[in-house]
């Protein structure tokens, strides 16, 4: 029986598993996204967000325990000049994890994980269409700036939901458009009300578990970041794995 162990050794022996994450993580560090197996990039996630937290604290003490883990100067360098520069407003949750479809031949779950500040696919789209609905018509130019500015207020307030286990950037679109856009008001929401949203979306979020969606933003939304990491640990694509 496995009661109580949360630890997937993935198959490898002690130090395989070591160097394998050691790796992961330096080319996580490095291309700011990879794609693996659903399994490995949920253990990658606990090995490399402490060492991002522990970036922060630019000593040479850090840096020492930092390169202790990943052995790569490159590594150790660009977390600690550039990634713990862009993260230092957020207090956790540096990663993301979406699923993929499943890999041919062995069906393994696929799945790529990226540093959430580093996102510029949806980030660039977004400032995109932004830049051509103000270019359309030179007789709206005064009114453009007042709801660019409610615009930007809107995206101030919201939360980044996709610290959720189970909720992608495209999920975090629905929610925002039905009024859902905080941890708080996620958390208030219970699943068979976030299930509708999500059916009357489309069918493509069919497959989204909200379950433990509403527990996990109570979580960040109280700031208790290292219970939702632990929590997030034990999911599986926002769902309870049973033991």
């Amino acid at each position: 029986m496995r009661h109580g162990k949360k630890v997937n050794h993935l198959g490898r022996t002690d130090s395989h598993r070591k160097a394998m994450l050691a790796n992961m993580a330096t080319s996580l560090i490095k291309h700011k996204r990879i794609t693996t197996t659903l399994a490995k990039a949920k253990a990658l996630r606990t090995y490399v967000e402490p060492l991002i937290t522990k970036s922060k604290n630019d000593t040479t003490h850090s840096r020492r325990t930092v390169f202790a883990y990943l052995k790569d100067k490159d590594a150790v360098s660009i977390l600690f000049r550039e990634i713990s520069e862009k993260v230092a407003s957020r207090p956790g949750g540096y990663t993301r994890i979406i699923k993929l479809e499943n890999r041919l031949g062995d069906n393994a779950e696929m799945a790529f994980i990226e540093l959430v500040d580093y996102n510029e696919i949806y980030g660039k789209t977004a400032q995109t269409e932004k830049k051509s609905t103000r270019r359309r018509g030179s007789a709206k130019k005064k009114a453009t700036p007042t709801t660019e500015s409610k615009e930007a207020k809107a995206e101030k307030a919201g939360d980044d939901l996709t610290i959720v286990e189970g909720i992608g950037p495209k999920i975090a679109e629905v929610l925002a458009a039905a009024g859902i856009a905080t941890y708080a008001e996620l958390a208030k929401t219970d699943a068979e009300k976030v299930k509708e949203i999500l059916t009357e979306a489309g069918s493509n979020f069919n497959t989204a578990d909200p379950t433990t969606w509403a527990e996990q933003a109570q979580l960040a939304a109280d700031g208790k970041f290292e219970e939702l990491e632990k929590l997030k640990a034990e999911l599986d694509g926002g769902k309870k794995v049973d033991e």
